[in-house]
Formats: C-alpha cells, sequence, structure tokens
C-alpha cells in the first residue's frame, strides 16, 4: 500500500519550524529504517539544545549540553554527513522531476530546491577536523563520562562545570553556539530533509476497525517513515510496530500515569500519511 508523492509543494521549507500554537492535532511518528530513525533523534535533540540554550538559567544550560552530548554520540556512528548528502541529493533530483509537471508551483518548488542545495553546500564545506576536536574536547568529555552516574554532574564531582554554569548567561550561550555551530549544518540538514519528505507525502483518513489496523507495503515503493494524526484532545494513542514490509497499529487509551493503558475496542478514525 503505497502514496504517491504530491505534485504541489504546500510551502517553502520554514528557517525555523515551530509548533503550532494551537493543538489541534498530535501527530506520531514511527520510522521505518535506522536512517530515519537517526534523523529524528537528530532533529529532537537538536530542537531540544536551542529550545534550553535560548534560556538564560544553569539549569536549561545543563539540558542544552546533555543534548548536544547525545548529538555527539548520534554523529560517531558510521558517516552521517555522508549519508545526509546522499540524502539531500536524491530529494533535490526527485524535486527536479517535479518542475515540468502541471499544476505545480514552480516559484515555490524552486525555492525548496534552492534551501536544500544551500544546506549541502553548507554541509560540504563543514569541517570534519572540527566535528573531531568537538569530541575530543575535554571539559565535554569529562561531563560525557560523569554523566553516566547517577547525579554524576554534580558541583563537587566537576567543579569546573559548575564554575561554568555560574558564569554570566550570555557568556554560557556563547559558548555553546560555538559548539553547536559545528554540528549546525548537519543538523539543520536534516531538519529540512525531514520537512521535505513529511511534505511529500499525502495524507488519507483510515479506520481501524477495533482499534487495530495492518499495513502491507509495496515492494517497488519503499516508506520511511510513517505518520498517525489524531484530534489533540483524544485519549487515545497508537502502539505501531513492524517495518518497511508492514505494520501493524494498536490504539490504546490513556488512563492515568498510575495505570496501564486499555485497548480502544472500538473503530478508531486516523489519519494516517505514508512518507517515501
Amino acid at each position: 500500500m503505497g502514496d504517491a508523492q504530491n505534485s504541489q509543494m504546500q510551502s517553502p521549507i520554514p528557517d525555523s519550524p515551530e509548533p503550532s500554537p494551537a493543538r489541534r492535532s498530535v501527530v506520531f511518528e514511527q520510522p521505518l529504517n535506522e536512517r530515519m530513525r537517526s534523523f529524528l533523534r537528530l532533529e529532537f535533540l537538536y530542537q531540544q539544545a536551542i529550545y534550553h540554550n535560548d534560556t538564560p538559567t544553569a539549569w536549561s544550560s545543563r539540558a542544552a549540553v546533555s543534548c548536544l552530548l547525545e548529538i555527539l554520540a548520534i554523529t560517531s556512528r558510521g558517516d552521517p554527513k555522508s549519508d545526509v548528502l546522499k540524502d539531500l541529493e536524491r530529494q533535490m533530483g526527485l524535486l527536479r522531476d517535479f518542475q515540468n509537471k502541471p499544476g505545480v508551483d514552480t516559484t515555490r518548488l524552486r525555492s525548496v530546491i534552492a534551501k536544500l542545495s544551500q544546506r549541502r553546500d553548507e554541509l560540504q564545506a563543514s569541517s570534519s577536523a572540527a566535528m573531531s576536536k568537538l569530541r575530543e574536547s575535554e571539559f565535554l568529555a569529562a561531563i560525557k563520562h560523569r554523566s553516566a552516574i547517577p547525579g554524576g554532574t554534580c558541583e563537587f564531582d566537576l567543579p569546573d562545570y559548575y564554575h561554568w554554569l555560574n558564569l554570566p548567561g550570555a557568556t554560557r550561550q556563547a559558548d555553546f553556539n560555538n559548539w553547536l555551530n559545528t554540528l549546525r549544518p548537519l543538523c539543520e540538514s536534516v531538519t529540512d530533509l525531514l520537512w521535505v519528505t513529511r511534505e511529500n507525502a499525502r495524507a488519507r483518513t483510515e479506520v481501524a476497525v477495533g482499534g487495530t489496523y495492518q499495513i502491507v507495503f509495496e515492494r517497488d515503493t519503499p516508506i520511511q517513515l510513517l505518520r498517525i494524526t489524531l484530534p489533540g484532545e483524544t485519549v487515545l494513542f497508537p502502539e505501531i510496530s513492524g517495518s518497511h514490509h508492514r505494520c501493524s497499529i494498536r490504539f490504546l487509551g490513556w488512563v492515568n500515569a498510575q495505570s496501564r493503558p486499555m485497548p480502544a475496542g472500538t473503530d478508531v478514525p486516523f489519519v494516517l500519511t505514508c512518507c517515501t
């Protein structure tokens, strides 16, 4: 069960994606391959890092550094720069194929392609040596090492970290931005790739009979990401399992933090988006 890409882009890539102020719906995402799983984690951590660094408190700086260390851990596996560059080229090629199709907003499409091209150039120009230097930072390495111990980053464990946390907020933000700038080309490329992946897919309304739904994907249309959209006020959430061949969705009802979720047991309408 594959989905064709939309022939019309809905909006140019936002410079800084922000959540809608009114929560009208909630989207649950399920990656269907390892690369997409890494991309979603990088996006998740990068957005948190930026959010916490914009708050000038010592606790927020701790949270921002924690996100930075997790990003470094993810990017130390394999060759993420090469993977992202290949995906940028792939998406630009797919988008160029739309330029001669009827009904396409060519101005908007060119804007998206130009933004991805900019990301590609920035990522190609980024220094792998700078990323290695960041990983080898004694200051950050000490925090990473002590973070594996419960409460291991207390002031008596890391007095230099505690001293840094007590510096003026502007100083901490500047230091953190210097660290994050090394990772920014990679993280922003991933963010824009995910935006294009989501926007290129067509959503459709489905019904999970008795609260369950099965999907079998077409072999010639590999799906990378599954998105389940539900009304914001619902008490239901999906439990998704499977692979790029097939998936099973089971809807559960939230009770409270002290009780186990209950199977929906009734038909559940939802919006399904299969992203290629």
